[in-house]
């Protein structure tokens, strides 16, 4: 007996009923996507790109590669060391880690040999920190405060809250021969394990400040400021340079002079978000950045919706990593750019100062220091 074939009507019946299938499958999680971003209550701003430079910052020398060749000092002894601050007569390096202990490292020719030692606990998570003028070590501890340790590691807190609002995210410090010290307040309204949603909100809570220890005064110089990070007094005396991550750009305030109490650009539109921002003694600013921004990054800063979404997923499922191409951009007095040091495979860089023949950078998440010979590894004209 012949066997039966089905009509055609059967069989477009089986194809639309596919298509349809295929259809709602598709479309099924669109629309549950749809109505959780009208359900969510979570309201990203406008930042106000208007004052982003509209010229591509072009930097001279470039090292695009920067990790083919570095070496890793105290690796897995340093969790998270995100400020350097080194002492130039000890030859130590002062770092803050997220295990809550400031660490002195003692530094050698071979990485390897360098040695990592617990100096004074603080109990929360240092992360900016100075040398003082006494000997004195000054931390920016984002959950205690402003922080000063002794010689012999005595700790003592200095100040934590400006005008009734206490500090959330105590970021970075440095002070000024006259021994005033200056230092950030990057939230007053996130602390630092919700770093995340100060970045998606983009509203500015953060506050440049300055304490006086002869007074105990604690003064805000600056507020309403995006995710206030780094910060550096001038080898002049004259100014100070403060980095807003959110905006990609470093900022001067006066402290002295004529101008004092005024701000004025110091380098904008950087090709990262920038973190903390150093001196080398040599005629050189080191501005980490923690992340490059192209790509969605630079399109998250521009439109509140695609923070919003990125803000879903951190939420609900967790946000992809996107941050890559973090590295260091060395400028000189008058914040020209002149080497930039990055590696894709790189991210959250928090720090970076020159010392000898030697670049170390810090990282808010890394267990090690990394260390790159300037001499063999320089960055170099790229045509």
């Amino acid at each position: 007996m012949a066997e039966s074939k089905p009509s055609d009507a059967s069989t477009t019946r089986r194809s639309s009923s596919w298509s349809f299938g295929l259809l709602v499958l598709i479309l099924t999680p669109v629309a549950a996507a749809i109505f959780l971003y009208q359900l969510d209550s979570f309201d990203p701003a406008s930042l106000p790109t208007h004052e982003f430079s509209q010229e591509p910052m072009l930097v001279p020398k470039l090292n695009p590669r920067m990790l083919q060749g570095s070496e890793m000092i105290g690796q897995g002894n340093l969790l998270g060391p995100e400020d350097i601050a080194h002492d130039a007569n000890s030859h130590l390096i002062y770092t803050g880690c997220a295990d809550g202990w400031v660490k002195r490292v003692t530094l050698n020719e071979s990485a390897a040999n360098s040695v990592v030692h617990n100096w004074a606990f603080t109990g929360g998570r240092p992360l900016g920190v100075a040398l003082g003028r006494a000997g004195q070590v000054l931390v920016a501890d984002a959950e205690k405060g402003l922080l000063e340790i002794s010689g012999d590691g005595v700790m003592k807190l200095l100040t934590d809250e400006a005008e009734g609002l206490k500090f959330k995210q105590t970021n970075a410090v440095d002070v000024a021969v006259d021994g005033m010290i200056y230092f950030t307040d990057a939230s007053y309204k996130y602390g630092l394990i919700e770093f995340i949603w100060e970045i998606l909100e983009g509203r500015p809570h953060g506050r440049l400040l300055s304490f006086d220890p002869s007074t105990q005064e604690t003064i805000v110089l600056l507020r309403d400021l995006y995710l206030a990070n780094g910060v550096v007094v001038s080898p002049d005396q004259t100014f100070v340079v403060f980095c807003e991550t959110l905006m990609k750009r470093c900022t001067k305030y006066y402290i002295q002079g004529k101008r004092k109490g005024s701000v004025e650009k110091f380098i904008d539109n950087l090709p990262g978000m920038p973190d903390n921002i150093l001196y080398d003694e040599e005629g050189h600013y080191w501005i980490a950045l923690a992340t490059g921004t192209k790509g969605l990054w630079d399109l998250a800063l521009k439109y509140p919706s695609i923070r919003k979404v990125m803000a879903i997923l951190e939420r609900y499922i967790g946000r992809p990593h996107i941050e890559k191409n973090g590295g260091i951009l060395a400028v000189d007095l008058e914040g020209k750019p002149g080497a930039h040091y990055y590696d894709p495979e790189l991210s959250m860089v928090s720090s970076g100062i020159k010392v000898g023949k030697h670049l170390y950078c810090g990282s808010f998440v890394k267990p090690y220091i990394i260390r790159l010979d300037l001499d063999q590894h320089a960055a170099r004209t790229i045509t």
